[in-house]
């Protein structure tokens, strides 16, 4: 990934949801969820209360109990009045309305026996919702309040309706319970909220996948267009050029029309040199399978090229290890990109050298890029390739959000390779792509066209290309 494009992929990952105003404070929560969740719970409120009341004939505070149903309603029904033009929430709208919720089913609790209720353990709704998607402090804040409200119905509540007479739990029954509340608030506000930080930070570093990718497979249609369009427009300029040479053999020697002529004939030529030159850039032209279809080496070669850097020598080197010929891969995007991407990370850590091997057998075929530079360091080295892990490089400019290798990881699974890092014994790092050969056989034909036309011997064993 080139200096720059991390940058525009972090600038990119802003736009990919669909309000940016709320989640620009960390909301990311539909107002329409919030109610629906708001209605559920006032028809199971209305329900258990029905049924305590008429169905058992339990002694029950039904008015306030009745009054604090339809509190919750009104709130709802402001608030879909109120956001009628904005279905997202902001990070502190959400939490306010979830402690709105929070606080009506305490009082409600207090009204129905506090702790000694069963349905005490719904305190820990609006920390479960809010650790799954509202932010930090958020949830914090919603987490004491949960603490607190279970700490106040622990001493002040209504008896518990029941009949004959009512029911007295212990003191320390209540504190049990009370106990198990506050500890499950803090174990599921940690764990929830964890899980969907990770879950959100994959989401973003897969997204940022899609975007190198899109970008790659654009550059490369691209090429394929200006290819086509080299192919296209040669015969109209071979013919301009022929009419241009017999208007100026015609007219007469000094006359404007020649010198007219003799222009048309020399930017007729020029627009064929320019074409000529795209025509030399086989990118994305899968008419030719001479061009689309390479040798690994061939292939490492051309995804390592534009991260060449004078201070630092670049090898491709050949190291079979049978007798089978050297495999050959299609000129895929997504194998440039991350190639591409391993390629530059070893460049800005080398000291003088890098080497690309390209190792085959008749099972597998592996690319190993290989480096004289310092290593990984053992402690992240069992974490290479995860989302958002960055040792930035010394010559890296501007952020880095740690997603190359990561990317690069993600592509090049899609072909189905495994990469593997460690650091090598006589020093430096290396990072080995490792494909299954019957998968690129099936992905890519068996054939001389590509190794004919870059001087490739299948019989040459000792091929060595150098940049």
């Amino acid at each position: 990934m080139t200096a720059d494009a991390e940058p525009s992929l972090k600038r990119g990952l802003r736009t990919l949801t669909p309000t940016a105003s709320a989640i620009a404070d960390g909301g990311r929560v539909r107002l329409r969820t919030l109610n629906l969740i708001r209605w559920i719970a006032v028809g199971g409120q209305t329900a258990a209360l029905a049924i305590v009341y008429v169905g058992l004939e339990y002694p029950l505070p039904i008015v306030p109990a009745g009054l604090l149903v339809l509190a919750s309603v009104a709130v709802n029904l402001q608030a879909a009045w109120s956001h009628r033009g904005a279905p997202w929430l902001t990070d502190r709208g959400a939490a306010v309305y979830l402690a709105v919720d929070l606080v009506q089913l305490s009082a409600l609790l207090a009204l129905t026996g506090g702790l000694a209720n069963p349905f005490a353990l719904l305190i820990l709704a609006p920390v479960t919702v809010s650790a799954s998607v509202l932010s930090r402090t958020s949830t914090l804040a919603l987490a004491g309040l949960a603490i607190l409200s279970a700490s106040v119905l622990s001493l002040v509540h209504a008896p518990l309706p029941w009949g004959n007479g009512g029911l007295d739990l212990p003191d320390l029954y209540i504190g049990g319970i009370w106990a198990a509340l506050v500890l499950a608030v803090g174990f599921i506000a940690a764990y929830v909220f964890s899980l969907a930080a990770e879950a959100q930070r994959m989401s973003d570093a897969l997204s940022a996948t899609q975007m190198a990718l899109a970008r790659e497979q654009r550059l490369s249609a691209l090429g394929g267009l200006a290819a086509a369009a080299a192919h296209e427009l040669g015969s109209p300029l071979g013919t301009i050029a022929v009419v241009a040479r017999e208007i100026r053999g015609e007219v007469p020697e000094g006359s404007d029309l020649q010198e007219d002529a003799e222009l048309l004939l020399q930017e007729s030529q020029r627009c064929r040199d320019i074409l000529a030159r795209l025509a030399a850039q086989p990118e994305g032209d899968r008419g030719d399978a001479s061009f689309w279809d390479l040798p690994l080496s061939a292939l490492a070669q051309s995804a390592a090229q534009p991260f060449e850097r004078d201070d630092i020598a670049l090898e491709v080197n050949t190291a079979p290890r049978d007798s089978t010929r050297q495999p050959t891969l299609q000129r895929k995007p997504e194998i440039l990109h991350a190639i591409g991407t391993l390629v530059q990370n070893a460049m800005g850590f080398a000291a003088s050298r890098v080497i690309l091997e390209a190792r085959w057998d008749s099972r597998t075929a592996e690319l190993a890029i290989l480096d004289d530079g310092p290593g990984f360091d053992p402690q992240i080295l069992p974490y290479i390739g995860e989302p958002y892990l960055s040792t930035r490089r010394r010559d890296s400019g501007g952020e880095n959000m740690g997603l190359g290798i990561f990317i690069a990881r993600t592509l090049l699974a899609r072909t189905g390779a495994d990469v593997l890092f460690d650091n090598r014994p006589e020093g430096g790092a290396q990072a080995i792509v490792r494909w299954p050969r019957a998968r690129l056989e099936e992905a890519a034909p068996v054939g001389g066209g590509a190794t004919t036309r870059l001087g490739y011997d299948p019989g040459r064993q000792d091929e060595r290309v150098t940049p």
